[in-house]
């Protein structure tokens, strides 16, 4: 099984860096596969905890380099809740590489563990007849101190659905519970790397 790594969070920031530079980045050195995958950036402000700057990924199997490529610049560029990410603020992100995988129907909204199961969440808006589906990583649940409902309420607004949660509306979720590995790599442990493995600096 493919899981995430050091080398995938590197090709990411290459990928940032060539985008800034006008270059191309070096190819990839990790083994390339088929798997979902997402890319998140996080900006350290003033010594805090990193903040959300974008995270955008695929729940299809991607070709892994193709994948990360696309979605460490989309990420970074075209998340619709933030600006696109500057040049300037390289030095004071953090990428995290999220590899999906262990995908399973669940048999209830409940049917999974924060902490362990990232989850797909799909229903039908009663106020309009439309589908709507959103998920949340792994990691999401546990980093906000959810409880599994607190977790599916958030998840049914990031859907798009404005109405009123009841009960029986969460029965009727279908939910699809996965696993993930991840990597997070600060841009100063990237230079680090680049400087050991090649020699230089990046072209920023």
């Amino acid at each position: 099984m493919v899981s995430a790594n050091r080398e995938m969070a590197v090709y990411c920031f290459d990928t940032l860096v060539a985008y800034y530079s006008g270059g191309e980045a070096p190819p990839p050195a990790f083994e390339d596969g088929e798997h979902p995958l997402f890319v998140t950036w996080k900006k350290m402000v003033n010594g805090g905890e990193p903040r959300l700057r974008g995270c955008i990924g695929t729940l299809e199997a991607r070709c892994l380099t193709a994948g990360f490529k696309d979605y460490a610049l989309t990420s970074a560029l075209r998340d619709r809740r933030f600006p696109a990410i500057q040049a300037r603020e390289l030095p004071s992100l953090e990428c995290t590489v999220s590899v999906l995988t262990d995908y399973e129907t669940a048999n209830n909204y409940l049917d999974w563990e924060v902490g362990r199961h990232g989850i797909i969440i799909e229903f039908t808006d009663p106020d309009y007849n439309t589908r709507r589906s959103a998920t949340y990583l792994p990691e999401i649940a546990a980093h906000e101190g959810w409880t599994k409902v607190e977790a599916i309420d958030s998840l049914m607004r990031k859907a798009g659905y404005n109405g009123a949660i009841t009960e029986l509306l969460r029965k009727r979720i279908k939910l699809t519970r996965y696993q993930s590995t991840i990597f997070t790599m600060p841009y100063g442990d990237y230079i680090s790397y680049v400087r050991a493995t090649r020699g230089d600096e990046p072209n920023n």
